[in-house]
Formats: C-alpha cells, structure tokens, sequence
C-alpha cells in the first residue's frame, strides 16, 4: 500500500481504495434562502473572505473593481481565496498586466489588509496558497489542490494531470506527501497551462471560445456534476491528512456556492464565484463566530446579504 497525498492509502497501479460517497446532510445557497435580498445588519466583520472574482474575464460580474467597494467597506481584513484574476500567460500579455496592476492597486487602497491566495488561474499572484485562522480552526485554500486533473472538468484535464503525476514523480520521495511540496508542484502545472477565452477582449470571439469551452467535450457536463457532488469529501479528506485541526474548510475553485456537513464533523464552505448563474458567498469572521453571508448585486455594486448561517469558533 502507498501514500496517496491527494487520498491517503491507495491500492496498486494508484488505484483508489472505494469510499462510501456520504449524502451532504446540511447546505446553504444563497439563491434558495428566503431573506437572500436582505442586506446584512450594520456591524461588519473583521475578516471577510471572498473568491473566483475571475476579474478581467468577461464571464465575470465584476468589470470594475469600484463594484467591490460596499463588500469592503469598515472591513479590517480581506482574504481573496484565489481566482481573483487570470494570470496564465495568453494572448494578450497588456491585458493581463493591467488587470494585475488595477487589482494590486485597488484592495490595499480601499482594506487595512489584503491577503491574496493563489488559485489555479493567478498561480503566481503571491506566494501564499493557503493560510489558518482562529489557531486552525479554519483552513482557507482555494481548492484545486483537492483534485488529482486540479480542474477535472476543464479540456485540459488529462494534461493537468499528467503533468501534475510527472511533477510529483520528480520530488524526493520525503517530499511527495509534503504539503508546501504538493502546492508547488500544482502551481507550477496550473502555469504551464495557458488562458483559452479568458482574455479575449472581443465580445463576440469571447462569447464563441467561452461557449466552446463550457460545451465541448459532451462529457463535461457530467464532468462537473462529479466535482460538485465530490469536492466536498476530497476536501475534508484532503484536510485529515494535511490540516486535521481543522473544522471548517473554506474554499472556492467548482463556483458551487454552499456550506456541506461531512461525516467526520468538518463543514466545508465553498464561497462560487463572482460569475453567473450561481453566484457567491462571502464567510465573514467576527466575535468569535463565522458567518455565512450571500453576495448580492444591487445596482451593479456587491454588498453582503444577511447571515444565512452562524457558527461558533473554537475557544481560544
């Protein structure tokens, strides 16, 4: 039996040992709750974590960063949990290097304090691809790492995971389960992959590459049903072996926004995305207790809707 740093013990030939798949016994959307338009009370929290902005891609809500101001303001800390932008090489290098330069600007001007994570599409924007609060009863990551192809939906799946296998073939044996190893070596694939539609500035050729992305192959659909239905176990597996302190796992990556209770007792939240159809969520820390807000878009600006869900943090 080896050591599987994505699953744990795995058979021969890398085969998964079968898991019984738990039903997801507790959920949240912010489209299904009835006081989803509501604004949120006027305390604000000290910590608000947000992800998969996908600024500079057309298929993102947010084409101006002056949109976010109501999300951030009173705000002491904001952690952006990565897929704030796209910073893959493409084929429009300008574009690209002024939505890094706009969002570098913009949230140290309008926060006291700014984290970036990195994700699959700005793997190199920032050195930070994970981090704990409250003394590690949170653990924020933005959620690729918990997949084997880091997009298992996308076209370039069987690539990604080649090359991602071939990266951890490479690493000292010491080192393939070692977690700080295990994102380097995800960071370094999720580079090497280049954008497709996300910086086409045309309307028209982005409408048409994005459709063939979304669409194409016939199996993606089902494709991302899986990694909906899946990514909340592989996370809290993923969490025993790397980060077991942890209670709750914040995470974005599958734009499936939501709050699911696994059997081990570890609630992950998944906070989508700034793209449509399913929106998003903000997770905000404040008093000693994590709150489960909606994002809600009034105006063409973001503000937080009223809690949908309020945890207590652990003492201490």
């Amino acid at each position: 039996m080896q050591e599987n740093p994505f699953r744990g013990a795995v058979g021969r030939g890398g085969r998964r040992k079968p898991e019984k798949q738990p039903r997801e016994r507790e959920a949240y959307f912010p489209r299904c709750a009835p006081d989803a338009r509501r604004f949120a009370p006027a305390s604000v929290p000290e910590i608000r974590i947000l992800s998969d902005l996908h600024f500079g891609d057309r298929a993102s809500q947010v084409t101006s960063l002056q949109q976010l101001r109501p999300l951030l303001e009173g705000v002491g800390h904001v952690v952006l949990n990565g897929d704030t932008l796209d910073t893959r090489p493409g084929p429009h290098p300008a574009h690209t290097a002024e939505a890094r330069a706009m969002v570098s600007d913009f949230f140290p001007r309008h926060t006291p304090e700014a984290s970036f994570i990195t994700g699959n599409h700005d793997p190199d924007f920032g050195v930070t691809h994970e981090t704990e609060l409250a003394g590690g009863d949170i653990w924020i990551t933005h959620g690729d790492v918990f997949f084997e192809e880091i997009v298992p939906w996308g076209n370039d799946a069987p690539l990604m995971r080649a090359r991602l296998e071939a990266e951890l073939a490479g690493l000292a044996p010491e080192h393939r389960a070692d977690l700080r190893s295990l994102f380097a070596a995800v960071r370094r694939v999720a580079f090497s992959i280049p954008q497709r539609h996300q910086s086409e500035r045309n309307p028209w050729k982005h409408a048409w590459r994005y459709l063939g992305d979304s669409v194409w192959p016939p199996t993606r659909a089902a494709r991302i049903l899986r990694a909906w239905r899946d990514g909340p176990r592989l996370a809290a597996s993923f969490a025993s072996l790397h980060r077991p302190r942890a209670r709750f796992l914040v995470c974005g990556h599958t734009h499936r926004p939501g709050a699911f209770r696994q059997p081990d007792g570890r609630l992950v939240l998944n906070t989508g995305s700034f793209c449509r159809p399913l929106g998003g969520l903000a997770i905000d820390l404040e008093g000693g207790r994590l709150l489960v807000r909606p994002i809600v878009r009034r105006r063409g600006e973001f503000r937080a809707g009223a809690s949908l869900a309020d945890f207590a943090l652990a003492a201490g």
